[in-house]
């Protein structure tokens, strides 16, 4: 797990100086497993702490983000607004490099008198929990109830003596014995990173791999066989990067894969990748928790939230690929139908040497360059004109199969081009009002039915608003309906329209406002296409770019579809920091 104890700590020293002494303003709970606290500060303003109790996404930290919160508060959502609204928060503590924090408030209990509750975070994945502790230490109420049936070790109930979690004894990675360390890690026959995890407390998978690969770099070594060289050289790493930290010299990273995806985080620098990854750097660790959790919560919420289309998404795609194939296969056995006709003609030619009762005749191909002979099947029931005619007719109906095939092929290819144009949008969609937008469009297109009788939908939300280093507003589509309203009614004939080559995405239109865009800006624009697009996690992605008065829309045509002319072609690499920053707020 990536959020150990020692990245644990560096959020508890970030968050004291700003929050302590700050008073609880309101509390939400946008999802099952998180809670998000505001909180008015002393001489900061308005901070958002984040707590998250998910499995595989648990953590604390401030946060800038604006999560959608249910209409009706949750239940454990309502007992922390009677028991913290107002309060103030007086102190932050963790144990060691256990992976859980302590927030102190001070409140109000029902009769007005000043008491200290205390709100625990536990960062221990699957058994993550958010826990809100009484005064004598009992739990108020947690986050996720855990009974006899659920656990034997450990009860988390409302009333229940709180209880810290069993705890194995291991070594500080700000303080410990060279000599201790090495004898412990040499009783483990095991990989030295796996070794060290059971060793020194509050340490990641990711952290453990990186020292091994310091100690050596000739691939891993097993923690039994390490050599007194060895042994020195993971000594003075570990003591390095606790300097580091203590003297508050240290980068928080992010590791990015060759594909755009965030792989993994640590409180300092990770290199034993090597280009495998993309590393970024942070000076916050708040900042770098919500930058890395916040684009992993978008694509798990949305996915929860989105699971029926996708399903019904790709069930269309498939099934709809399957048809195109099998038109393909018949469309090939049409190849021949002049096979027919020529027979036919051949039936007709020597009708004065056919019989009827006969099976088969060898007659001379004039067709072809020396006529030379070929063997024609015959209907026995039929007299020679009636196998001509025969022939004749399974040439037409060839012929027909085949203009009926090109066209309904082509139809399919469009077909599956616009569902694949729905998924990319639904790949991108994180908000509920997105995905309305999607089920509306799905249900104008015939795919899915109205619903009726349901809630007010929410509102749909305006194109992304980006503005280029220049100053030029750039605007893209959210969905195929919302990329037919901007560049069909919203934006000006002069105006710059911008789609990636031959794959779906955004239409992005540069907004000239009597303007002439600069490079700088069609080159930002054509990234921000790219992002938007199913190529964004690739590189050198083609895009074109036209005047939006030679962009049309085919009389039909599905929403999103149009064609354009007289456009120019940029290659860029789609970049989502960059995107991000460029994001109007």
């Amino acid at each position: 797990m990536a959020l150990d104890g020692v990245f644990l700590s560096r959020i508890k020293n970030e968050l004291e100086p700003l929050l302590i002494g700050a008073r609880v303003d309101k509390i939400h709970q946008p999802s099952r497993d998180s809670v998000v606290i505001t909180l008015r500060t002393q001489g900061f303003g308005i901070k958002k702490l984040l707590l998250s109790s998910s499995a595989g996404t648990a953590r604390v930290h401030l946060t800038e983000r604006e999560p959608e919160n249910p209409q009706t508060p949750p239940m454990f959502c309502m007992l922390l607004r009677k028991h913290l609204s107002s309060g103030k928060l007086i102190a932050i503590r963790q144990d060691g490099f256990e992976r859980i924090l302590f927030f102190d408030f001070e409140a109000s209990d029902e009769l007005g008198d000043r008491v200290t509750l205390t709100l625990a975070c536990e960062i221990m994945g699957r058994c993550s929990n958010i826990l809100l502790i009484a005064p004598d230490g009992r739990v108020i109420d947690a986050i996720k109830r855990v009974s006899e049936d659920m656990s034997r070790v450990r009860r988390i109930l409302p009333g229940v003596q709180y209880s810290l979690p069993p705890r194995d004894e291991r070594l500080s990675l700000m303080d410990f014995d060279a000599d201790e360390l090495i004898s412990m890690l040499r009783s483990h026959k095991q990989e030295l990173s796996k070794a060290l995890i059971k060793c020194i407390e509050g340490i990641s998978p990711v952290f453990a791999r990186q020292a091994a690969f310091e100690t050596s770099r000739n691939g891993e070594r097993l923690s039994d066989g390490l050599s007194d060289a060895e042994a020195q050289r993971l000594c003075n790493y570990l003591r390095s990067v606790a300097g580091e930290l203590i003297r508050g010299e240290n980068k928080y990273c992010i590791l990015r894969e060759q594909n755009g995806l965030m792989k993994d985080f640590c409180f300092t620098n990770i290199t034993f990748y090597g280009s495998l990854m993309t590393v970024r750097e942070f000076d916050s660790p708040s900042v770098l928790l919500d930058c890395f959790y916040s684009e992993r919560d978008v694509l798990a919420q949305t996915k929860q939230r989105a699971d029926d289309l996708f399903k019904l998404i790709t069930s269309l795609s498939e099934r709809i690929r399957r048809r195109v194939s099998a038109q393909k296969l018949e469309l090939e056995e049409c190849k021949n139908r002049d096979s027919f006709r020529i027979n036919g003609d051949l039936i007709m030619s020597n009708l004065y040497r056919i019989e009827k009762g006969m099976n088969k005749i060898v007659v001379e191909n004039f067709y072809e360059d020396g006529s030379p002979k070929v063997e024609i099947s015959l209907d026995p029931k039929l007299t020679p004109s009636q196998n001509a005619q025969k022939y004749y007719s399974d040439y037409r109906k060839a012929d027909t199969a085949d203009k009926m095939l090109r066209k309904l092929i082509a139809s399919g290819e469009e077909e599956e081009k616009y569902i694949d144009s729905v998924f990319d949008a639904l790949s991108r969609a994180s908000t509920e009002s997105e995905l309305s937008e999607i089920r509306a469009e799905l249900a104008s297109t015939g795919y899915i039915r109205h619903q009726r009788g349901k809630q007010k939908q929410p509102k749909a939300l305006p194109p992304l608003e980006y503005r280029s280093s220049s100053g030029f507003r750039i605007l893209a589509g959210r969905n195929n309906r919302q990329n037919d309203l901007l560049t069909l009614k919203l934006a000006d004939r002069s105006d710059i329209w911008l789609h990636v080559k031959n794959i779906t995405g955004s239409h992005v239109i540069i907004c000239r406002e009597g303007r002439e865009p600069d490079e700088e800006t069609v080159s930002e624009a054509a990234m921000i296409a790219a992002y938007n697009s199913s190529g964004r996690n690739g590189s050198t992605v083609p895009v074109d770019y036209t005047q939006v008065r030679y962009v049309k829309k085919p009389s039909g045509a599905n929403p999103g579809m149009v064609i354009y002319t007289n456009q120019k072609t940029l290659y860029v690499t789609p970049d989502g920091d960059a995107a991000e920053n460029l994001r109007k707020k």
